[in-house]
């Protein structure tokens, strides 16, 4: 089956910056839905093209009409492919129309023409299958009376009472709980929220990790390490290197490195050099922390590309004072390791 022509006479190529697949795709604000809907694009342009390796990009999406929609729907159609995958395609066809027409490439009567598509209708069973009780009750028979066993009865208890998904389940703070209502609070796609409620058994289970756990803020079911030790912490996007602030030195430090101290040695050993009155500024090459805001004035032309204050680079210790450094160090790491050995036979 083939698509009617969708070429016009002096029609010019669009630039990528402004073509509607780059431009609905940036629009997306999930990483998965950008990929999601790349896909759908991609084969949308293989089925148009006839070429197994073409992609959305530079595709002609602003010429397309309603007649060319119309046999686009019918050929996914007749891959054999789900409703719901068919829709899925059918809507990432209508949102690039609807860029096409935001940058002023297509008319608005076009676009209301080529987008009014009716869905694919189609009536199937759900997927999954029902958990009976005994395989629940088998799963959590499983779990011992160790701490690890205690919190995965609470989890597949909040499983299968509310019906979570994992990375709902794994962003639950221990503030989101509220035993009163016998509730949590729950946010799904889109950062939507939304209040699921536990049955009786399941808040058993809940108040018995929580008893385990202690009220720490941090994660509701918060991770355990092979020693058994609790890490109460929350799932949170780490600051990059190049987005963080340089911190101010230390009283008796310089910015960037500590300065070398002097430390008793057995050794004879000469004196640390003195610092330079005017430090070489970093190279170039080295990576530069980066602010998104508030970046001040570049110098002249005459002096060096920096990107906030010159850091100070101390002189190198000594070797005696390595070497007094390095035997404290060793000394503290064996003194830890005495006292962390005491504490477990203690606990033991």
């Amino acid at each position: 089956m083939s698509l009617p022509a969708v070429t016009e006479p002096g029609a010019l190529p669009v630039e990528p910056a402004r073509h509607p697949y780059h431009v609905y795709l940036d629009s997306l604000t999930s990483p998965e839905s950008r990929r999601t809907m790349r896909g759908c694009l991609d084969r949308l342009a293989r089925l148009l093209t006839g070429d197994e390796s073409a992609t959305g990009a530079g595709q002609p999406w602003h010429l397309l009409r309603y007649e060319h929609t119309v046999r686009i729907r019918t050929m996914l159609t007749d891959q054999g492919w789900s409703a719901a995958y068919v829709n899925k395609h059918l809507v990432a066809l209508r949102r690039v129309l609807k860029e096409a027409w935001r940058l002023g490439q297509t008319s608005a009567e076009d676009l209301a023409r080529a987008s009014d598509l009716a869905p694919v209708r189609q009536s199937r069973l759900p997927t999954g299958h029902h958990v009976p009780p005994e395989v629940v009750g088998a799963a959590l028979s499983a779990c011992d009376d160790s701490p690890a066993g205690v919190r995965d009865a609470a989890l597949i208890a909040v499983l299968y009472s509310t019906g979570c998904r994992r990375a709902e389940l794994g962003g639950l703070a221990l503030a989101d709980y509220d035993p009163g209502a016998l509730s949590l609070r729950v946010r799904g796609k889109r950062d939507k929220e939304r209040m699921v409620y536990l049955t009786t058994d399941a808040i058993g289970l809940v108040e018995r990790w929580l008893a385990v756990r202690g009220t720490a803020p941090g994660a509701l079911f918060s991770p355990i390490s092979k020693a058994g030790r609790l890490r109460a912490w929350t799932w949170r996007r780490r600051r990059p290197w190049w987005g963080t602030r340089p911190r101010p030195p230390r009283p008796g430090t310089t910015a960037g490195r500590s300065a070398p101290v002097a430390r008793p040695s057995t050794a004879s050993a000469s004196p640390p050099p003195a610092p330079s009155p005017d430090p070489a500024p970093p190279s170039r090459s080295a990576p530069l922390p980066l602010r998104l805001a508030g970046i001040p004035p570049l110098p002249s032309a005459a002096g060096p590309l920096l990107i906030g204050p010159p850091l100070a680079l101390a002189p190198p210790p000594s070797r005696a004072a390595s070497g007094a450094r390095t035997a404290h160090r060793r000394k503290t790491t064996g003194g830890r390791a005495e006292a962390e050995a005491a504490r477990q036979r203690r606990r033991d």
